[in-house]
């Protein structure tokens, strides 16, 4: 034979076997995350979400990618980001409302559905329970509805004298969610509750509180929602100006003057939505992956905004704090 053909035949040879390693060599398609919030991406619990993301080996823009839909304050635009996210083929969705949640899960049936929730999933129909959520849908929950009378009880041991205790109301179904809840508790402890009702197009806090003091309302409570985060520091100005003392479901709105909160660990529920997403794109199957119930607590005292309103915190309140802040 030809030694130009049998070299021919051999180069060719090598090349077709060649294809198979190259195509291994590859690199696999990047998983795209679709991250639904009313907070914006640059929020401290977004940043909490992608630095244990890096921990567990995830460089975003490398060998992740983060579609990022900031929902805002009002309802009307998370069905329509969720069909878009939906659209992008994303992996997972990361959803930290109930109306994100809600849409995502009316969207699709495939795509794994994180979320990191403050209302009982099981009741609001979200999983089928926490040990075995079924469906689409897994991740953290707060179940702050436990925690609703443990606030309100702390409230009164930080204002003894509260005779009534007003509950920004929202048009949104958590926020509904959240004051049915406060209402049980507060009826439990004979503690009169006011809801005090606030539009997400153009609300008016001003007016609300005018509503509190005319309802003789003497201490508040401002529920985890994006719009009360977002204005968190005309809320706690507001307050301070009234002189009422409020608890919070976040510790972010006592730093931003409000004067006490019992919360959650927001950094490290949503550290571990992360290690959700990590055990899904590692081919977990979200029916196996129990609901987490948050375990880490924390009582935050602002004792500046104590002193401008006039009231002086119980030592024994004080010492069981984890954290008090003192700016002078």
């Amino acid at each position: 034979m030809d030694r130009k053909v049998v070299c021919l035949a051999l180069g060719t040879l090598l090349l077709a076997l060649s294809f198979p390693a190259e195509a291994q060599q590859q690199p696999n398609k990047i998983p795209r995350i679709g991250y639904l919030s009313g907070v914006g991406p640059e929020a401290p619990t977004i940043e909490a979400f992608r630095r244990a993301l890096r921990d567990l080996g995830y460089i975003e823009g490398k060998n992740i990618l983060i579609e990022y839909r900031d929902t805002g304050v009002t309802q009307d635009r998370i069905p329509s980001l969720v069909v878009e996210l939906v659209q992008l083929k994303i992996d997972v969705v990361v959803g930290t409302s109930v109306s994100t949640i809600l849409a995502a899960k009316q969207a699709t049936k495939t795509i794994p559905i994180v979320m990191v929730t403050t209302v009982d999933p099981v009741a609001t129909g979200l999983v089928n329970s926490l040990a075995h959520p079924g469906g689409n849908i897994t991740g953290v929950t707060l179940l702050t509805r436990d925690l609703t009378g443990k606030r309100l009880e702390l409230l009164k041991e930080v204002a003894p004298t509260i005779s009534g205790v007003g509950f920004f109301l929202l048009d949104s179904p958590d926020a509904r969610i959240r004051f049915k809840e406060y209402e049980a508790a507060a009826r439990a402890l004979k503690i009169p509750l006011q809801s005090l009702e606030v539009r997400s197009q153009n609300p008016d806090f001003e007016g609300a509180f005018q509503t509190a003091v005319k309802g003789r309302v003497s201490a508040l409570i401002t529920a985890r929602h994006a719009l009360l985060i977002v204005n968190r520091k005309q809320i706690a100005d507001l307050a301070i100006k009234n002189r009422l003392p409020s608890m919070s479901e976040r510790s972010d709105m006592v730093e931003a003057g409000g004067l006490v909160s019992y919360s959650a660990n927001e950094a490290a529920n949503f550290k571990r939505a992360a290690y959700y997403v990590d055990k899904i794109l590692k081919g977990a199957k979200t029916s196996d992956l129990p609901v987490e119930q948050a375990m880490k607590f924390e009582f935050v005292i602002n004792l500046k905004t104590a002193k401008q309103i006039g009231l002086t915190i119980p030592p024994n309140v004080l010492a069981r704090a984890d954290k008090v802040i003192r700016w002078q």
